[in-house]
């Protein structure tokens, strides 16, 4: 996907020559400029080109509107977006220990939305949903089924189903808080935030796609009622561990699974 494959469709005039390119490019970041400063609604196509530093005529050459301008914003951003996931859809990132895979993943993020344009477009798309033209919640599901596919690589025997839930909790609620790291101008909060997102990723899956998941022994252990191998600890009774279930949600406690591990013991012997 070249640079201008969709952002292209919403220019009146298609830039040919580099000097082109980089006005459209300057345009896109000053549009974003004024949108922060003053919202959309209050921008003006004359603010944008004195921002750009450029006359209003040559805005006109690519763009008849703000509409147009903005419009142009939301298809570079899903560019990026798209070409982020190519980048991160690889083994040697998905086979990595779970901490380095999801560092990997927020600081492309946060590298994204270091761009005036992808920030601008995020965070107007929770507080002006109605400019948009091109993203709409079809592109928060496309983020979903991305995370989603991470996941099963990581670990197939999750169930699709599984990956999915486990997929739509890390997007909206990493969502969630990027958009109040992009809403604050403090550059140190902001950082402190998006580190936030990094350790409350890798809290919530590591039972899931974990490096020692295999190796627990919960995981070798089974729901009685169930037999999922999703399992944490839940206090102790009478001096005995007990367990709960991530899938039926219901409770035992390490007696009632010894016969279990024993026989699993057992087959791994023979």
């Amino acid at each position: 996907m070249t640079e201008y494959s969709h952002s292209s469709s919403s220019l009146r005039r298609q830039p040919k020559q580099q000097r082109g390119k980089e006005r459209v490019e300057k345009i896109l970041d000053a549009a974003a400029a004024v949108f922060d400063e003053v919202g959309y609604w209050e921008a003006t196509t004359h603010l944008i080109a004195a921002k750009a530093g450029t006359a209003i005529g040559s805005l006109y050459q690519f763009f008849p509107d703000k509409a147009a301008i903005f419009n142009a914003m939301e298809l570079r951003h899903a560019d990026r977006v798209k070409a982020m996931w190519a980048q991160a859809n690889t083994a040697e990132i998905i086979q990595s220990p779970l901490r380095e895979m999801i560092h990997t993943l927020v600081t492309a993020v946060a590298e994204m939305f270091e761009q005036p344009v992808s920030r601008v477009v995020f965070v107007q798309f929770y507080i002006a949903r109605e400019i948009f033209q091109s993203i709409d919640e079809s592109m928060t599901q496309e983020a979903i089924d991305f995370m989603a596919s991470l996941l099963k690589q990581r670990n197939p025997s999750l169930r699709e189903a599984q990956c999915s839930l486990l997929a739509e909790v890390c997007v909206h609620s990493s969502n969630a808080v990027i958009l109040s790291a992009l809403r604050n101008r403090d550059r140190q909060h902001r950082q402190q935030l998006v580190q936030q997102i990094e350790d409350l990723l890798v809290s919530y899956l590591e039972s899931y796609v974990g490096e020692d998941r295999s190796s627990n022994v919960m995981k070798v252990m089974k729901c009685l009622h169930c037999q999922s191998e999703q399992l944490s600890k839940n206090g102790y009774r009478r001096g005995k561990q007990c367990y709960r279930c991530k899938e039926c949600g219901k409770q035992f406690v390490e007696n009632s699974q010894r016969s279990v591990i024993l026989k699993m013991n057992l087959v791994d012997r023979m």
